[in-house]
């Protein structure tokens, strides 16, 4: 049984950890707002350009002239997994999901006989897969020192990424992050971003015909490069605010805990107290009767 003095220790120990947990929940909630508002700002433009893009390829269809990133390189041989993460723990089950989803995808293509690479985007996803899959790391993107997210980081990843498509050194790239719904609802996703699949949504509604000036293929040719960067923006700015949202969730739980085991603890500490007061009161009591 532990001693009273421990008990106190312990106590004090545990309402520490409470007041740390409390200040990150409180800190998490602030930087919530700015990357929630950052990552719902985003997706009318990134649904609008996907809308676009959609039309263009549509219209340009499976033709001979259909840029690379559309129409592919005919075959699905060699597929590049795009793993983005956070840099920092603490934030629930954020991280593992997407590691978790990853690794699925990774398993099932390696069990149809696919080649498999992975690039990571964030210290936490590198560290979750690096066991299981070390050996077919690419490289790693380290967003570290990165306060906050901007388009040009996101055009950087991409331009690698389209760097090593034209090398021919992969078929098929896939992204993985977490979309953001609430604070306690992230879902992880997998998007395919090369070669490029958009929806054919209408972009005008009353159905407009439009002469493009150049051609399709040539309009495409410049805007898929950017339709990646844009889709790996979208992923990391949602990959924000879900970090946050199951950060702040994950403090609120472990203030609650922590305020429980305070309870129970005091509980105990006061049990203990009062058994030594008997104790005494005993032995005074025994002593006196003796005399």
């Amino acid at each position: 049984m532990p001693s009273l003095k421990d008990l106190k220790n312990r106590i004090e120990s545990v309402k520490n950890t409470r007041k740390i947990t409390k200040a990150m929940q409180m800190v998490a909630a602030a930087k919530l707002r700015r990357a929630q508002d950052s990552a719902e700002a985003a997706r009318p433009y990134s649904e609008r350009f996907n809308g676009v893009l959609g039309s263009l390829a549509a219209s340009v269809g499976g033709s001979e002239n259909a840029p690379k990133l559309l129409s592919g390189t005919g075959s699905d041989q060699t597929h590049l997994l795009v793993v983005m993460t956070a840099e920092r723990g603490l934030c629930g089950g954020f991280n593992s999901n997407i590691a978790k989803l990853a690794r699925q995808h990774a398993n099932a293509l390696i069990s149809a006989g696919k080649t498999v690479k992975i690039l990571t985007v964030g210290k936490k996803g590198r560290d979750n897969l690096r066991r299981d899959f070390g050996s077919i790391f690419l490289t790693h993107v380290d967003l570290t020192q990165v306060k906050r997210v901007g388009y040009s980081d996101a055009q950087s990843i991409a331009q690698d990424i389209l760097a090593r498509f034209d090398n021919g050194e992969f078929d098929v790239a896939t992204i993985f992050y977490s979309k953001f719904e609430n604070v306690v609802s992230q879902v992880p996703t997998a998007q395919q971003v090369i070669p490029a699949s958009y929806e054919n949504t209408e972009i005008d509604g009353g159905g407009s015909f439009y002469d493009y000036e150049p051609d399709e293929g040539a309009i495409l040719a410049n805007l898929l490069p950017r339709g990646v960067a844009t889709q790996i923006f979208s992923a990391l700015l949602e990959n924000g605010a879900s970090e946050q949202g199951a950060r702040m969730s994950a403090m609120d739980n472990a203030t609650r805990n922590a305020g429980e085991m305070i309870d129970k603890l005091t509980i105990e500490f006061n049990r203990s107290r009062q058994a030594v007061i008997t104790n005494e009161l005993i032995e005074i009591i025994s002593g006196a009767e003796a005399l």
